[in-house]
């Protein structure tokens, strides 16, 4: 569906054209997603497409203009056009997802309109080739600056691509933390266990992801079989789905599918779970955090950032499924209250969108002043 042309902003602010690789709620889509929309409450121009369509996306958001699919495929020739074409109004293009990295090289070379590329995740997994880590690195020269979410990331970015670390920047992943309320009390957390069809009482753990190999929702059920006081809601979908849920340990879980908005199960539950194998500083983390959740993880890629171990939650070594469950149990069985204070207090204090669009708008002001490979130089 077409977008509505995006507000015209007065003096020098550059128009941003947001792109992800589809309109599915994840990681990389839901940065761009709110960073665009911030950008606009600040009459900032900005508009968001997306490479490709995908089976699984969700409506589009209440209040906001729909995300806009250029082409039939990721690097179809239509969708490298349109691409370009959609450049010719904007003064730069923020890309989200590594699928928009070749994109963004492909279809704006030789053109005056530079591009911003965010790395999202952990580098060391989503190039760990040799011909994959040199083919990356070459487009990742091509963009104007390189955006990491955690300096560990950063500098991972200029040691493995031998980029210049002027053009490296750290932003942190970020959210809106009025979009994730705190449960303002015991009734508040009950209200919110009724909307998604959960039992009003009990200890209550929340997963939220795809339901993919390397999310190992099979660690978490491994987990919670060896706590029987313990009751898990999963948010999200995939193709591990149906035989997961024949798991011993989904006797006591609840697949609630992907949810449009996952505030109210922040405040349902007790506290979060991740047992990724690899992952970059993921939302769902920040997400639960600003809604005063503790957090159990495996200490995995920029996982850290996020967690503090023995403050705002807990750690745990990856495939360790006894390690989760005495974690989770202890993080359960201590002050929840304490953990899930300290946790918002860190994700507001470096998370907050407001802080991080700040940090981007500064960006978008340096690149489009100097210019960049490709850029208005």
């Amino acid at each position: 569906m077409p977008e509505a042309t995006p507000v015209r902003t007065t003096g020098t602010r550059p128009r941003i054209l947001h792109l992800i690789t589809d309109p599915r709620r994840r990681g990389a889509q839901s940065l761009a997603l709110a960073l665009h929309r911030e950008l606009r409450r600040r009459g900032q121009a900005s508009a968001l497409r997306a490479l490709a369509p995908h089976p699984d996306a969700l409506p589009d958001d209440p209040g906001t203009h729909p995300t806009t699919v250029l082409g039939p495929g990721r690097l179809h020739p239509r969708t490298l056009g349109a691409l370009r074409a959609a450049a010719r109004t904007a003064d730069l293009v923020v890309a989200h997802g590594s699928a928009t990295l070749p994109a963004c090289a492909l279809a704006l070379a030789g053109t005056r309109t530079p591009f911003v590329y965010v790395s999202l995740g952990d580098p060391r997994h989503w190039t760990d080739g040799a011909i994959r880590r040199l083919r990356t690195g070459a487009l990742l020269h091509r963009a104007a600056a390189v955006v990491a979410v955690a300096d560990e990331g950063r500098d991972l970015l200029v040691e493995r691509f031998r980029l210049p670390a002027a053009k490296v920047r750290t932003i942190p992943n970020g959210r809106a933390a009025d979009r994730y309320p705190q449960a303002r009390d015991e009734a508040d957390r009950r209200a919110a266990r009724q909307g998604l069809g959960l039992p009003p009482d009990g200890l209550l753990v929340a997963w939220l992801g795809a339901i993919a190999p390397e999310k190992r929702l099979d660690l978490a059920l491994d987990a919670l079989d060896r706590l029987p006081d313990v009751r898990l809601a999963v948010a999200g979908d995939g193709p591990e789905r149906s035989a997961l849920e024949r798991h011993p340990g989904a006797a006591r879980t609840h697949f609630l599918g992907t949810l449009a908005d996952p505030a109210p199960l922040y405040r349902a539950a007790d506290a979060v779970l991740l047992t990724s194998d690899s992952e970059g500083v993921p939302g769902v983390l920040i997400e639960a955090a600003l809604a005063g959740l503790p957090a159990v993880a495996t200490d995995v890629g920029l996982v850290s950032s996020v967690v503090q171990d023995g403050t705002t939650g807990a750690l745990v070594a990856p495939g360790d499924p006894p390690a989760l469950a005495e974690a989770l149990a202890k993080v359960l069985a201590g002050d929840r209250t304490g953990f899930g204070a300290a946790a918002r207090a860190h994700a507001l204090a470096h998370c907050d969108l407001d802080v991080v669009a700040d940090a981007w708008q500064r960006l978008f002001g340096e690149v489009c002043e100097r210019g960049g490979p490709g850029g208005r130089g």
